[in-house]
């Protein structure tokens, strides 16, 4: 059976990141726009934490947007609320500055391309733990037109996290599609490598490879995209 579905991961996957310097970035343009408001730095990265691990942690009985913005009322109170605005803003304004924070390869786009040309329906899953705004703008940097992916998932609408199997197979009731119908193509052996309990084949992009041990562990092939190009073509018949 011909596969119909290329799943890809975003960060470190279509867009080299080291997440270090990605985090670091990330926390140091945050908390510049929110101390003058009266958080304190510190206390405002450890929270921005603490909301991060409740959505991965995430059950599926709430968005995980939901799951974030109860932790954080759990520490700032339901008063920091008045300041979700100032949030979006950051979003909109602030996040795409950091683009320099991250790398680029034309190869990840021409990927796409390929995969599209073929005849295969293309997804972004990506692990839904920022808004909409923040995951497309990043999908712009990566040199992709949001619009050829059939679904891209953000913690509005995602109810579970990676490396959690449900996260997968919500992805999969959404596109409408069965696992056999699908290849993974990422850089995480846990994260992306999960999927395999699914039974999809999965593909890890070297240069920002993470976890792997998990590698040799569930048989997960991984090199250049135009090595994970080559994959699909074998899987994808």
């Amino acid at each position: 059976m011909k596969k119909k579905m290329i799943l890809f991961d975003l960060d470190g996957t279509l867009l080299p990141m080291n997440e270090p310097v990605f985090v670091k970035a990330y926390f140091g343009a945050l908390t510049k726009k929110l101390s003058p408001i009266g958080y304190d730095p510190e206390k405002l990265i450890q929270t921005m934490w603490a909301g991060t691990k409740a959505m991965v942690m995430n059950n599926g009985t709430q968005t995980n947007e939901e799951a974030f913005w109860k932790t954080f009322r759990s520490v700032f109170g339901e008063a920091s609320m008045k300041h979700y605005p100032v949030f979006a803003d950051f979003y909109d304004n602030d996040f795409p500055k950091l683009q320099s924070s991250c790398g680029y390869l034309p190869e990840a786009n021409e990927t796409v391309k390929a995969c599209l040309e073929r005849g295969y329906r293309v997804a972004l899953a990506t692990n839904p733990i920022f808004p909409s705004a923040a995951t497309e703008e990043r999908v712009r940097w990566a040199g992709i037109d949001k619009n050829v992916f059939d679904l891209i998932t953000t913690y509005e609408d995602s109810h579970y996290c990676k490396p959690n199997p449900m996260y997968y197979q919500e992805v999969l009731k959404r596109l409408g599609v069965e696992a056999e119908d699908c290849l993974m193509i990422g850089n995480d052996g846990l994260e992306d490598g999960v999927i395999t309990e699914l039974g999809i084949p999965v593909f890890l992009i070297d240069g920002f490879l993470l976890h792997e041990e998990q590698l040799e562990k569930k048989q997960i092939k991984h090199g250049t995209f135009a090595d994970a190009l080559k994959w699909i073509e074998e899987k994808g018949e």
